[in-house]
């Protein structure tokens, strides 16, 4: 008699068969995949068949997340990474060698800026920060070593708007990578390929993902040559993004243009409020009469001001802390996008490794605040910062 053995075996059994299909995405957090043969292996690395090998190199959670992503921004082959700042490493570090000259937005996401002021210098890469409002300026930054333009749509903190078609233009002209980073904006607001980006890259952790549950990046490239060393760079070093944040995410996915209209009609509302409190300084927020780049914001992003607004109170940081301390129910934290309103203190948390000397530059005081806007009831959120803003008002 032969003896059944495969029940003493470890990892005998497959997935039971079935008719019907899940409607949700089953989360698949297996590490690694058993293929048939080595041949079989062959045609998966050779890319003769579809087929997933080792977590690192990819999973099914992930290609369902970038999928959508891709379908969103118009790309195709975009990569998942474990964070948005991996993304942006992907860029910054799989795409230039030491000798080459890289030009940023001088109001890039505080990373971002670290990266260009610290990381690549030191990988022999220089770096030079520029307006990215001004095309001229930019220009006036360009060397014959210049690979690439890092900048962001609509910047971190401050809400200033790129001159994206210059931009494009200029780094056409030139030869140079043009990267977007869309986070603030995301793809509902504008499409950067369609204004001659070459690589697009978010933080999925934030506005997309909405939930505060998952840390995730996303990049997408125009040039297929270049996306594969994007995401050669990212398999070897490790970028890998989590199953189940992947999982998440595509959660999150499924409710963002909800998200995103009920949102940014509520912005519009509360900056317009702050605008006409005593001891508001200032309010940005790119739509608004006053906002020193509303025309372009109109071109660009055609109407839509997204969930971001900033504002400057009187008073520096005792009417800060007074501040976060009255807004009862808002969270103080340094994040956006999430479903509930955020409050977020440059000087104390995103720019904190400037210079007192360059935020000041930035428009970055202590009185400055960022704010994510939620999905809470307009009213209510009125209400809140009315009064903080008046207990700002007594601390100051």
């Amino acid at each position: 008699m032969t003896r059944n053995t495969r029940g003493s075996l470890v990892r005998p059994f497959s997935l039971p068969d079935s008719a019907s299909t899940p409607v949700v995405t089953p989360l698949s957090p297996s590490v690694v995949y058993a293929s048939e043969t080595p041949d079989a292996l062959d045609a998966q690395y050779e890319g003769r068949v579809h087929g997933y090998t080792y977590a690192r190199e990819g999973h099914p959670n992930a290609d369902v997340v970038s999928q959508r992503l891709d379908a969103m921004e118009g790309g195709q082959g975009g990569l998942l990474t474990g964070s948005g700042m991996a993304a942006v490493s992907a860029v910054l570090l799989g795409l230039v060698k030491a000798g080459d000259h890289v030009i940023g937005g001088n109001q890039l996401y505080g990373r971002s800026m670290r990266m260009m002021a610290e990381d690549l210098p030191r990988l022999g890469v220089a770096t030079t920060l520029a307006d990215p409002c001004d095309a001229a300026d930019m220009a006036a930054a360009i060397r014959p070593e210049t690979r690439l333009m890092l900048i962001e749509v609509v910047s971190n903190p401050t809400l200033r708007v790129a001159d994206l078609e210059g931009i494009a233009a200029l780094c056409k002209a030139h030869g140079i990578l043009l990267v977007i980073d869309n986070t603030f904006t995301t793809p509902k607001a504008i499409r950067p390929f369609d204004y001659g980006a070459d690589i697009v890259l978010h933080s999925v952790t934030k506005l997309l993902s909405g939930h505060s549950d998952v840390t995730l990046g996303y990049v997408v490239a125009r040039d297929p040559e270049v996306m594969q060393r994007l995401r050669i760079f990212a398999v070897t070093t490790g970028l890998t993004p989590s199953p189940f944040d992947c999982w998440l995410a595509e959660r999150g996915m499924l409710t963002f243009d909800l998200r995103f209209d009920r949102a940014q009609a509520t912005a519009a509302v509360l900056a317009d409020h702050l605008a006409g409190l005593a001891g508001v300084k200032r309010v940005l927020y790119p739509l608004r009469d006053d906002h020193p780049d509303r025309d372009r914001a109109m071109a660009l992003l055609k109407g839509q001001g997204c969930n971001m607004l900033s504002f400057e109170l009187d008073g520096g940081r005792p009417a800060a802390n007074a501040f976060a301390r009255a807004a009862e129910g808002i969270a103080f934290a340094p994040t956006l996008g999430d479903v509930g309103t955020t409050l977020s203190h440059p000087a104390s948390s995103s720019h904190r490794a400037l210079s007192p000397e360059a935020r000041a530059a930035a428009g970055l005081s202590e009185g400055f605040f960022r704010v994510s806007v939620g999905l809470e009831e307009p009213e209510a959120l009125k209400s809140i910062f009315s009064q903080a803003v008046s207990a700002a008002r007594a601390a100051s």
